[in-house]
This record gives C-alpha cells, structure tokens and sequence, in this order.
C-alpha cells in the first residue's frame, strides 16, 4: 500500500497530528533509520526526524540514503518535507513559508547518489524540475485551504553548516540568485528522485542571513521561531493527510526509467 510520509526539519520532531504512534528502526543496505508511524484516519502515515526526535544529528552527519531507502522500503510514493531556513530575499520575512522550486547545492562532504557504480551502477537522472509540481500543487492547494500564505517559488542554497553562513558567502549566494539558505535539503532532495518518490519541501523562514540580519545568528532564534509558526505546518500537513492520494501517478515515479528504475 502507497503511503505519504512527512519528514520533520529543525523544530518538528514530532508528527503531531497522528494518532497510535509507533517508533521502528529499519536496516538498509546504507545504514539503520529511525522512523514512526501512526494513523491519520484509516491512512497510515510515516514520519520521519531528519535531525533525530531530540536534535543530535548535525546536518552534514544525517545519513540521508539510509532515510530515503527506508521509506522506499515503506512503500513510501510521495515526501513533504520541513525545512528551517534564513532569508537572502527581502519579500520573505522571518515566520513566512516558501515552498522552493531549485536548489543549489554547495555541500563538500556528502554522498548525493544511489547511482555511484556499486548497487545500483551509474545514472544521470534529469533534475530541471527538481520537486514534484504534483505535490508542490497539493501543498499550495492545502494552505490555500487553510488560509495560509505560501511563496510559491524560491532557490533554496545548501551549505555544509553545522556552521552558519559568512556575510561574504550570503553575499555571493545573492548574486547567484539565492532566495533562502539551509543546511538539508541537499541530497535529500536529488536522493528522493532518483529512487522515484515525489518530493517537495515547505522552507519557514526564522531568520535574515548573516550580513543581512542585524543582529548574530544563534540556534535559539531558529527554534524559537519553529515553535511560535509550527502550527502552519501542522494545518497544511493536515489538509495533506486527508486530501493526498500517494497513489497519484507522476513522472516522478518514473524518474529512473531509462535506467532501468530503482528497485529494491
């Protein structure tokens, strides 16, 4: 049976919104995940702590083809994910949600394919649209409903962290035409197409980036942040619960097919 799955950034540890919760670790061929699973209705939902429930895994030590092999494994079809962001854009404020259409990755460390010549052999697989317009829509749909503002566009620039950015990166970041800044979403999102799950991200803003911010960047200001707007997430996750088919048919389901598809 297809299943939606929810991955929680900085600030959402929790599904929230589930009920007869249960937690599991699952062993794949990249390492173990954690995960829980509960019930929205009679759909049963997976959710899944990027950062771990109590925020011990640093963003450049996630393992994130463990976490996106297992909810294959779940039968997992479609991905909403959260993510904490700082703006480089003045239109999006601090407490706004941008659902973001590109990405730039600047990671250094980082394992960003299944495709590496061992298991699954090589694949260059096509990353102009690189999140689902499918599940973009359905999000934009279900804040709509909520009465929720959503920016419906936004490069999202990924940097190693753990550390915040410079002034002078921002700065550089601006020029290449970057709207928000975080640490995750890279090769979360790449991994996610090429193992054939629909995938969107939904950025809270919680800061200004250094340089542009008045003020020092600190942790506690993002999670702060994260608390006091968590609940828009949790309306549009909600909405998503109910309304969200995951056995939608989509070309991302079919992302692999000239390389002969991922299979497990």
């Amino acid at each position: 049976m297809s299943r939606l799955a929810f991955i929680g950034g900085t600030g959402v540890y929790d599904p929230g919104i589930l009920q007869n919760i249960s937690s599991h670790t699952i062993e794949t061929p990249y390492g173990t995940a954690s995960y829980e699973s509960g019930f929205f209705g009679d759909r049963e939902i997976i959710f899944l702590a990027r950062h771990g429930v109590h925020h011990t895994i640093p963003p450049h030590r996630i393992n994130y083809r463990a976490n996106i092999y297992a909810l294959k494994m779940l039968d997992v079809t479609a991905v909403v994910s959260t993510t904490a962001v700082g703006s480089l854009n003045p239109d999006y404020k601090p407490g706004d949600l941008v659902l973001v259409d590109q990405f730039i990755d600047m990671t250094k460390s980082r394992i960003g394919t299944f495709f590496d010549g061992e298991r699954y052999g090589v694949a260059h697989l096509d990353m102009t649209h690189p999140y689902c317009e499918t599940l973009r829509q359905a999000v934009l749909a279900a804040g709509k409903e909520a009465g929720i503002t959503i920016h419906p566009h936004g490069t999202y620039i990924c940097t190693e962290g753990p550390r915040f950015e410079t002034p002078a990166e921002i700065r550089a970041f601006r020029m290449w035409g970057a709207d928000v800044v975080g640490m995750t979403n890279a090769p979360e999102c790449q991994l996610a197409r090429e193992a054939e799950i629909c995938y969107a991200t939904i950025s809270m803003v919680t800061n200004f980036a250094a340089g542009i911010s008045k003020t020092e960047l600190t942790h506690k200001e993002v999670v702060d942040c994260m608390a006091q707007n968590i609940s828009s997430f949790r309306k549009i996750i909600t909405i998503l619960s109910g309304s969200y088919d995951p056995d939608t048919d989509c070309v991302c389901r079919h992302a692999a097919a000239a390389f002969g598809g991922f299979h497990l």
